[in-house]
This record gives C-alpha cells, sequence and structure tokens, in this order.
C-alpha cells in the first residue's frame, strides 16, 4: 500500500509539472487590410455613412480596434501578441491622400506587436516603405530581402524579431512574395531570395539562440504559406497573408482554420479589416505544439466601432472631399461611359480604361486587357476631370489584376462577354490590345469572329497575358474561365488611380472609337 501511494503521489508530481511546462499563446492576426480605415460593403468597398448606421457594414479600423482591446481584456494575465501579415498600404482614398500616415497611425494605436512587409508597401518605392518603418512603434520585418546596398533601407529591414511574452522567448520570421518586383515598385537595390531557403535560415538562426518557438508571419499568399509549412523544418505556425484567403470554421467555402500541414497550423483572415484571427497554441516544455485552435472573427454591425476613432476618422476625411474635387486632367470632349451604349458595343470610356490598363502593365509582357462594361459607372463631361469625376466611374475600389490564359480560354471569355447583349448585362467586354466581331443575332457560344491580338490571329493553344479587375479576375460577370487562370495576382493597384494617373499623362485627352469592336 504504501508503495503504491508512493508511486500514485510521483505520478501526480510528475503530471503537475508537466501541466505547470505546458505554455499557452494567442496570436491575434490581420492581413491585407488596404487602407480600409473607413467601414467597408459586403463587397469590400468604402461603406457610405448611412449604410453604416443601418448596421449594412463591416470592418473599419475602428471596430479592428474594439476587437483587439476586448480580446486583450478577455485575455488578461495570458500570454498575447497582436500581429500583421502585410499590405497595410494601397486600396483606399486614405492612402492615395495621406501616403502611409494614416495607416501607421492606426497600427500605433491597435499595438501591433510586429508587422510583415507586404509588396504593396514598397508602392511608393523604397520611400514608402521607410516612411512606415519610421512611424510605427513596433519591427516591420521581412527575411528574404536583402537591402544592404539601399541607400534607403539598409539597416531598416529586420529579417527576425525575438517577443518575450510570459517569461518566454517568441521568434517571429518572415518572408516577401518572391515577385514583388513585378507587383510593385522596390528598387533594384532591394533584391529577394528564395522565401524558403530563407526562412530556414532563420529558423536555424533562432534555435542556436535557444530560441524554440517560431512563427512565421509571412506575406507569400496561401499556397506557398502551405508548402512553407511542409518543407521548413522548427516552424510551429505559420500566419499568413497576400493570397486574401478566408479561413474559418463557420462560414460555408472557407478553408479550415487552421488549416494543418501535419503538426504545422496555417491561418489568414481574409481581408480588408472585415475579419480578426485568433490562434491559440500550446506549447510542451520541448516547444512542440501540441494544441492549435481558433478561429476568424467577422467585424460586422455587432462590433461597436471605438469612439475616439471614429472621431479621428472624420478629422481625416475632410481633405479627402477636397481631393474629389482635384483636377487630374482634361477631356476634348464628352467621354461616354453610358451603360446602354458601354454593355452593347465599344464605348470610349471602355476604350480609355482598357487603354489604361494595357498602359500600366505593358512592361509586363501583357498583351490584352479586358473591362466590364458594368463597371462603367458614368461618363465624364468635356472640360476638366476630377478625381471625383473618375471615382463615379469607377466606384468599386477594383484592383488591377493580371493573369495568363490561353487563346482558347480567352475567346471562351469574349463569348461570354457577348453572350448577354439583348439584357444590357453587364459582362459585355471592352477590350484594348484585342479586336474582334460580334454577330449579336448568332447563338450565345458562336458570336465571336476575326479575333486578333495587335496585328497577329488568336492562336487557341498560346498563351497570352491579360489585365483585367479583380472582380472579373476572380469570376464575376460569368468570367469563370479566368478563376484558375495561370500566375493570377489580384492586387495591384485601385483601378481608379490608374485611370485617373493614364488620364493627367495625356495632357488634353481626346476620346475616341477605332474599330476594336465590329458590331455585325
Amino acid at each position: 500500500m504504501t508503495l503504491r501511494l508512493l508511486m500514485t503521489s510521483c505520478a501526480l508530481a510528475l503530471m503537475a509539472q508537466t501541466a505547470a511546462a505546458d505554455y499557452t499563446l494567442h496570436i491575434i492576426h490581420t492581413n491585407d487590410l488596404h487602407s480600409r480605415i473607413e467601414p467597408i460593403t459586403g463587397s469590400d468597398s468604402t461603406c457610405g455613412a448611412e449604410a453604416n448606421a443601418a448596421g449594412e457594414c463591416f470592418g473599419g479600423v475602428a471596430r479592428v480596434i474594439t476587437k483587439i482591446n476586448a480580446l486583450r481584456e478577455e485575455l488578461a494575465g495570458e500570454n498575447v501578441i497582436v500581429l500583421d501579415a502585410g499590405d497595410q498600404y494601397q486600396g483606399s482614398l486614405m492612402y492615395t491622400t495621406y501616403k502611409g500616415d494614416v495607416e501607421a497611425e492606426f497600427m500605433n494605436i491597435i499595438g501591433y506587436d510586429a508587422m510583415a512587409i507586404g509588396n504593396h508597401e514598397f508602392d511608393d518605392g523604397d520611400e514608402g516603405l521607410l516612411k512606415l518603418i519610421e512611424l510605427v512603434d513596433f519591427p516591420v520585418i521581412a527575411g528574404n530581402i536583402d537591402v544592404s546596398s539601399s541607400n534607403i533601407l539598409a539597416g531598416q529591414v529586420a529579417n527576425h524579431v525575438v517577443l518575450e511574452v510570459g517569461g518566454e522567448r517568441i521568434g517571429i520570421i518572415s518572408a516577401l512574395a518572391f515577385d514583388t518586383t513585378e507587383t510593385s515598385s522596390p528598387s533594384d537595390a532591394v533584391i529577394f531570395t528564395n522565401e524558403i531557403e530563407s526562412l530556414s535560415a532563420d529558423v536555424a538562426a533562432l534555435q542556436d539562440e535557444g530560441v524554440n518557438k517560431i512563427i512565421a508571419l509571412n506575406h507569400v499568399g496561401i499556397n506557398k504559406d502551405l508548402a512553407i509549412a511542409e518543407e521548413v523544418a522548427g516552424i510551429d505556425a505559420v500566419v499568413g497573408g497576400h493570397s486574401h484567403t478566408l479561413m474559418s470554421n463557420t462560414e460555408e467555402g472557407a478553408m479550415a482554420y487552421p488549416t494543418m500541414v501535419g503538426d504545422v497550423p496555417v491561418v489568414q483572415a481574409y481581408a480588408y479589416s472585415k475579419y480578426v484571427g485568433h490562434l491559440t497554441l500550446v506549447f510542451d516544455d520541448e516547444g512542440n505544439v501540441t494544441s492549435a485552435t481558433g478561429d476568424t472573427i467577422l467585424l460586422d454591425a455587432s462590433v461597436a466601432e471605438d469612439e475616439s476613432a471614429v472621431a479621428r476618422i472624420a478629422e481625416l476625411a475632410g481633405p479627402i472631399e477636397e481631393m474629389k474635387t482635384r483636377l487630374v486632367g482634361s477631356t476634348t470632349e464628352a467621354i461616354d461611359g453610358d451603360r446602354t451604349v458601354c454593355r452593347a458595343m465599344e464605348c470610349t470610356m471602355g476604350n480609355l480604361i482598357a487603354d489604361a490598363m494595357l498602359d500600366r502593365v505593358a512592361d509586363q509582357g501583357v498583351q490584352i486587357a479586358i473591362q466590364n462594361g458594368g463597371g462603367i459607372r458614368a461618363s465624364i463631361a468635356a472640360g476638366g476631370v476630377t478625381m471625383g469625376d473618375v471615382l463615379t466611374v469607377l466606384p468599386f475600389q477594383n484592383t488591377l489584376s493580371t493573369f495568363e490564359v490561353t487563346g482558347e480560354v480567352m475567346l471562351a471569355a469574349l463569348e461570354n462577354g457577348v453572350g448577354g447583349i439583348e439584357e444590357g448585362a453587364g459582362r459585355f467586354p471592352q477590350v484594348a490590345g484585342i479586336s474582334f466581331t460580334v454577330d449579336a443575332e448568332a447563338p450565345v457560344g458562336e458570336r465571336i469572329s476575326d479575333v486578333m491580338v495587335g496585328d497577329a490571329p488568336l492562336d487557341p493553344a498560346a498563351t497570352y497575358g491579360v489585365v483585367s479587375n479583380n472582380y472579373v479576375r476572380n469570376g464575376g460577370d460569368g468570367y469563370a474561365m479566368f478563376e484558375d487562370a495561370m500566375n493570377a495576382y489580384d492586387f495591384g493597384p485601385d483601378l481608379a488611380d490608374v485611370l485617373a494617373e493614364y488620364i493627367a499623362e495625356q495632357g488634353d485627352y481626346a476620346p475616341y472609337t477605332d474599330g476594336r469592336i465590329t458590331l455585325r
């Protein structure tokens, strides 16, 4: 009996020691806010005051502040870190107006512990990234970029950071998408290295320092994150961004939160301030993750907006109203964006928008631009053109998307585009770099002929570079054939900004049609 009691006492003591050795870490995270300082609609554009008052809006930094503060209060006394996986920049008039000042201000109010550099942090060059680094109160990191040759960024970007949390050292490593040189504007002095090789080296360096809890905070997209979780030994979790992936255990069609790759949890929280992620990790005394749980939290109208943030946002919005009256260029005559025209035939506004898109990415080898006629919401009168005029034409905050498809897929896209002419469907394709003939009397699916890309006939077997908006690229207006396009990148600059900059470059713009779309 004495021996049995002794053994039982030892077992209980061992269990107590084991329990005491467990370490729980709460990771609260966001990604790809893209300057959505104000609340957003269900389609991720800025939500108006009336709709917000009616409870129809989501997100906005005032709700992000409320939710993260509430989580901190709920988890008081526990181990909590708050991370952002990049792309705070670009996507609203707040960024266009203040160029990073507002994003940095609210990130400091939120109180992040670390942020991964996103590709759009380079949208205003190395200087734009430096501005963010200098304004925020926390580390901004990327492990797979070498900035030592940059006279702007040298010594400013750490490749990892170690956070002291509850008596434990938490290593945060990071990788930025390798193709950032194509999707943003880093200088030639910024040298990118392979994401997996870089992360592996940083894991080894941290392990040499005795750090055994390591989080990869990446801006590389979900597919690369899954590969990283599989191939980089020593990572305990991956917190990602860039692909705007919704992970949820309650929303239909979403990836599981977390998605496990072996023993490694991978998480992401969509984009545009609509969700906050909360991942809970339990580590044993050797630094192994024994439990990974959590979910994304929808920031709908049930989440109150922080009052001080709302007041500050209202103050910041004043100059934006002024910006809408800012002259960006002029036009010699009216530019026709009437829906009855742009949804049925070549129109001058469609040509202008498609030309602007193609011009923006021509140096990437893109040959074809396609804009849905339904995305064109207004005409512009002759004379001066303001930013407000441009935003009235393109109000949706759609972003520029580039991708590759075969000629066969492109033909299917054009057939889709002209398949609803009779109903005035918004899918009608306004284009640049490509021309074609439409027979509206022919059966649907057999209406397109004489397709030329530049001066050459469309080759069904060839691969073509295409630029469109993110709505079309992701299957909007029936363009489902683009959903699985090759090398797709949906997160370019706002289409309205692209158009405004193009108009500004033209001087006194002369609207035109040139027969790129022929009606038989």
